[in-house]
């Protein structure tokens, strides 16, 4: 099984919330997921959901303040393995170039 999640935590505050939004990437090392952060978000790969679900709990955890929003969209594949760049591959297969554009 492979769960990939989308995951947005920040505090909510007018000021750079970057020092807070690496706290919560930086205790996704404590547990056995892959991520790679986006302007948008983390995409979070891990071998289970359980897993999964653990390690966006600590990066909410992690975020300082009075009210942090956190959001998570999870794809749970059951029936079989699949990463996150396959799933980009599979979109910049059917486009015939990379999924991204520069202006």
């Amino acid at each position: 099984m492979t769960a990939i999640a989308l995951l947005s935590v920040a505090p909510v505050t007018e000021d750079s919330m970057a020092d807070e939004v690496a706290k919560a990437v930086a205790a996704l090392d404590d547990y056995d997921v892959s991520y790679e952060t986006n302007p948008m978000g983390t995409v979070i790969e891990a071998d289970t959901v359980n897993e999964l679900f653990a390690a966006a709990q600590a990066a909410h955890e992690a975020v300082d303040g009075d009210r942090v929003s956190t959001f998570l969209k999870i794809d749970d594949k059951r029936t079989r393995e699949q990463r996150a760049h396959e799933k980009v591959d599979a979109v910049e297969d059917a486009l015939g170039r990379e999924a991204k554009r520069e202006r």
